[in-house]
């Protein structure tokens, strides 16, 4: 991989033969200190870079508007091209040949894999999602929607904020909220964002003027 793209791969998932996932940290060279739309339009170019070097470039990426609120988007047919799912902060599905794509910048972005049906999700979770449990509705319309077993479920956290750069630790209560649906397998590398803005943005050490890193999770 490239400079310009550092992708990081979990082992958890890696092991994974039915998918294809990666986590953009931040990029360098590129000035991000703007409002979230404009960092993102900056980081646009080297993030499609880094989907072609996984291999996926040819995938329509499917992302969530990201209100901070617990609604799951469910993609249950092929979607031909990228699109964004309004009022949303996570999507699912049985789909193959689909990117779902979370950005973040201090939140955490879940990735749950069932390996058995196949399906997949992909959740935006910080301070207001998981107050709102949203991980454990995740869960809940994949057991609805696909008929997944929390058992059979791989779950990663992807590196958030974490105390002692913020008041509460909702990484813990997510992986709470996950265990509490039954979900056995339940990975996070416990890494803080604020603890490290030359590898990671952070919204809250950067006081907003930041990028955002983008969670990428697929069926091959």
């Amino acid at each position: 991989m490239s400079a310009h793209a550092p992708v990081e791969l979990f082992p958890a998932l890696k092991a994974t033969a039915s998918i294809g996932h990666a986590f953009i940290a931040r990029i360098p060279g590129i000035n991000v200190s703007h409002d979230k739309a404009q960092a993102l339009k900056a980081l646009d170019a080297a993030h499609r870079e880094a989907r072609r070097e996984i291999g996926i470039a040819d995938w329509p990426l499917l992302t969530a508007q990201q209100i901070h609120g617990d609604k799951i988007a469910v993609v249950d047919h092929a979607v031909p091209k990228s699109q964004e799912f309004p009022g949303c902060d996570g999507l699912i599905t049985n789909q193959r040949r689909i990117a779902l794509g979370i950005h973040v910048a201090d939140c955490s972005a879940i990735y749950i894999v069932d390996p058995k049906t196949p399906a997949i999700g992909l959740v935006h979770s910080g301070k207001k999602g998981t107050e709102q449990a949203i991980a454990a509705n995740a869960i809940r319309q994949l057991e609805e929607n696909f008929g997944s077993s929390p058992p059979d479920l791989i779950v990663q956290l992807s590196p958030c904020i974490r105390p002692p750069h913020y008041e509460i630790d909702f990484a813990a209560k997510i992986v709470e909220q996950l265990r509490t649906a039954g979900v056995k397998q339940i990975h996070d590398s416990g890494v803080c964002t604020a603890c490290d803005i030359d590898r990671y943005y952070s919204y809250r050490a950067e006081k907003g003027k930041t990028g955002r890193m983008l969670a990428l999770l697929g069926l091959v």
